[in-house]
């Protein structure tokens, strides 16, 4: 079986699961990779076929999304032309970690594309919400890289076709260790934002990964470095808390390795407030944003000794093997697909 596995590039998480994944699908099927996107500090270590620009969401410096350049680099004749020409016609399945080009293309030729993502998950109705609904957010989730199928990766398996986390290996096979530090990821935050408010707690040290510094520099009980995988496992692995975004993959490992959590999701980011939900479903403190007003919860949550802990099963092959046994991709009609116009296309009205 040909199969194309499209992969989202625009945060880490697409990422560090494909690594876990793409070995299973080279041992059962004849493999190609297609990456979009450019936002993502985690290297994909397999030869890519298709490299796309798609369309990425760019992190801003006050907690969330930067719209204006978001919108700005969602040039609609560069993705149009990269849907048109990416020839999912000759595979016989594609595979989609929430991957725009790739679903379009198959929407435009009539392949199925089967989903496997994080996304598909999340807007499940027995998927956990938060109170304050987002009808554009949930649009993107729907539209952003539509598939008619697919099976989904969550907290816990909240339906059909729904499993918990894959796991990297490194950190499913790490030893437990705690060097008394706490690991801080908060991308969409500015250096000077994340140590105005961290260096209020004294006695903590904080170990903070940005993506908008090239150089480690240290301010007071802050150490500031540059966003590197290697580094960034070794903290980690080896701290006594994590603060991060509320995205999926790194709360998940933390949970993993009972690291004590605390999640801040990202503004405009719809996404993440949906796993903020889920997170707190667990037992998970959130808190909104970096603003003083919540600086006694996460004085509270440093004071607390123990950390949740759960363990999420390897099934990474049983879901490949779902997912290969699912009906065949077919084209409906080869012809009608060539035939189709170029403004055939039929795009969701933000793109």
């Amino acid at each position: 079986m040909k199969v194309l596995y499209a992969i989202q590039g625009t945060g880490n998480g697409h990422v560090s699961r494909a690594n876990e994944i793409i070995p299973f699908l080279e041992k059962k099927c004849d493999l190609d990779i297609l990456l979009s996107g450019t936002q993502a500090d985690v290297g994909l270590n397999y030869p890519i076929k298709f490299k796309m620009k798609g369309l990425c969401f760019i992190f801003g410096k006050k907690g969330g999304v930067d719209m204006y350049k978001t919108f700005k680099q969602m040039q609609s004749k560069k993705f149009l032309s990269e849907i048109k020409s990416l020839p999912v016609e000759d595979y016989d399945l594609v595979i989609n970690d929430f991957e725009p080009v790739s679903a379009w293309a198959c929407k435009l030729k009539n392949v199925l594309c089967i989903g496997m993502s994080h996304q598909w998950a999340v807007l499940h109705e027995d998927a956990p919400k938060p109170a304050s609904k987002d009808f554009f957010g949930t649009m993107i989730l729907r539209h952003y890289a539509p598939c008619k199928t697919g099976v989904g990766f969550h907290f816990k398996p909240y339906g059909e076709n729904i499993f918990t986390p894959v796991i990297k290996r490194e950190i499913r096979n790490a030893p437990k260790k705690n060097l008394g530090h706490y690991t801080v990821y908060l991308p969409a935050y500015s250096d000077k934002k994340l140590i105005a408010f961290l260096s209020v707690f004294k006695n903590i040290q904080w170990q903070i990964f940005s993506k908008h510094t090239k150089k480690s520099y240290t301010a007071g009980n802050c150490s500031i470095k540059p966003v590197s995988t290697a580094e960034f496992t070794e903290s980690f692995t080896t701290c006594e808390g994590v603060i991060c975004g509320a995205g999926f993959e790194t709360p998940a490992e933390a949970l993993q390795m009972g690291k004590k959590l605390l999640v801040v999701p990202m503004k405009h980011q719809y996404e993440q407030h949906l796993n903020a939900a889920g997170a707190q479903d667990l037992g998970v403190p959130v808190i909104k944003s970096l603003k003083k007003k919540h600086l006694h919860k996460v004085e509270n949550w440093l004071k607390e000794k123990n950390a949740l802990q759960i363990y999420f099963p390897d099934e990474t092959e049983k879901i490949i093997d779902l997912v290969l046994a699912m009906p065949a991709v077919k084209i409906v009609d080869k012809k009608r697909a060539k035939s189709l116009p170029a403004n055939g296309i039929l795009l969701p009205r933000w793109v």
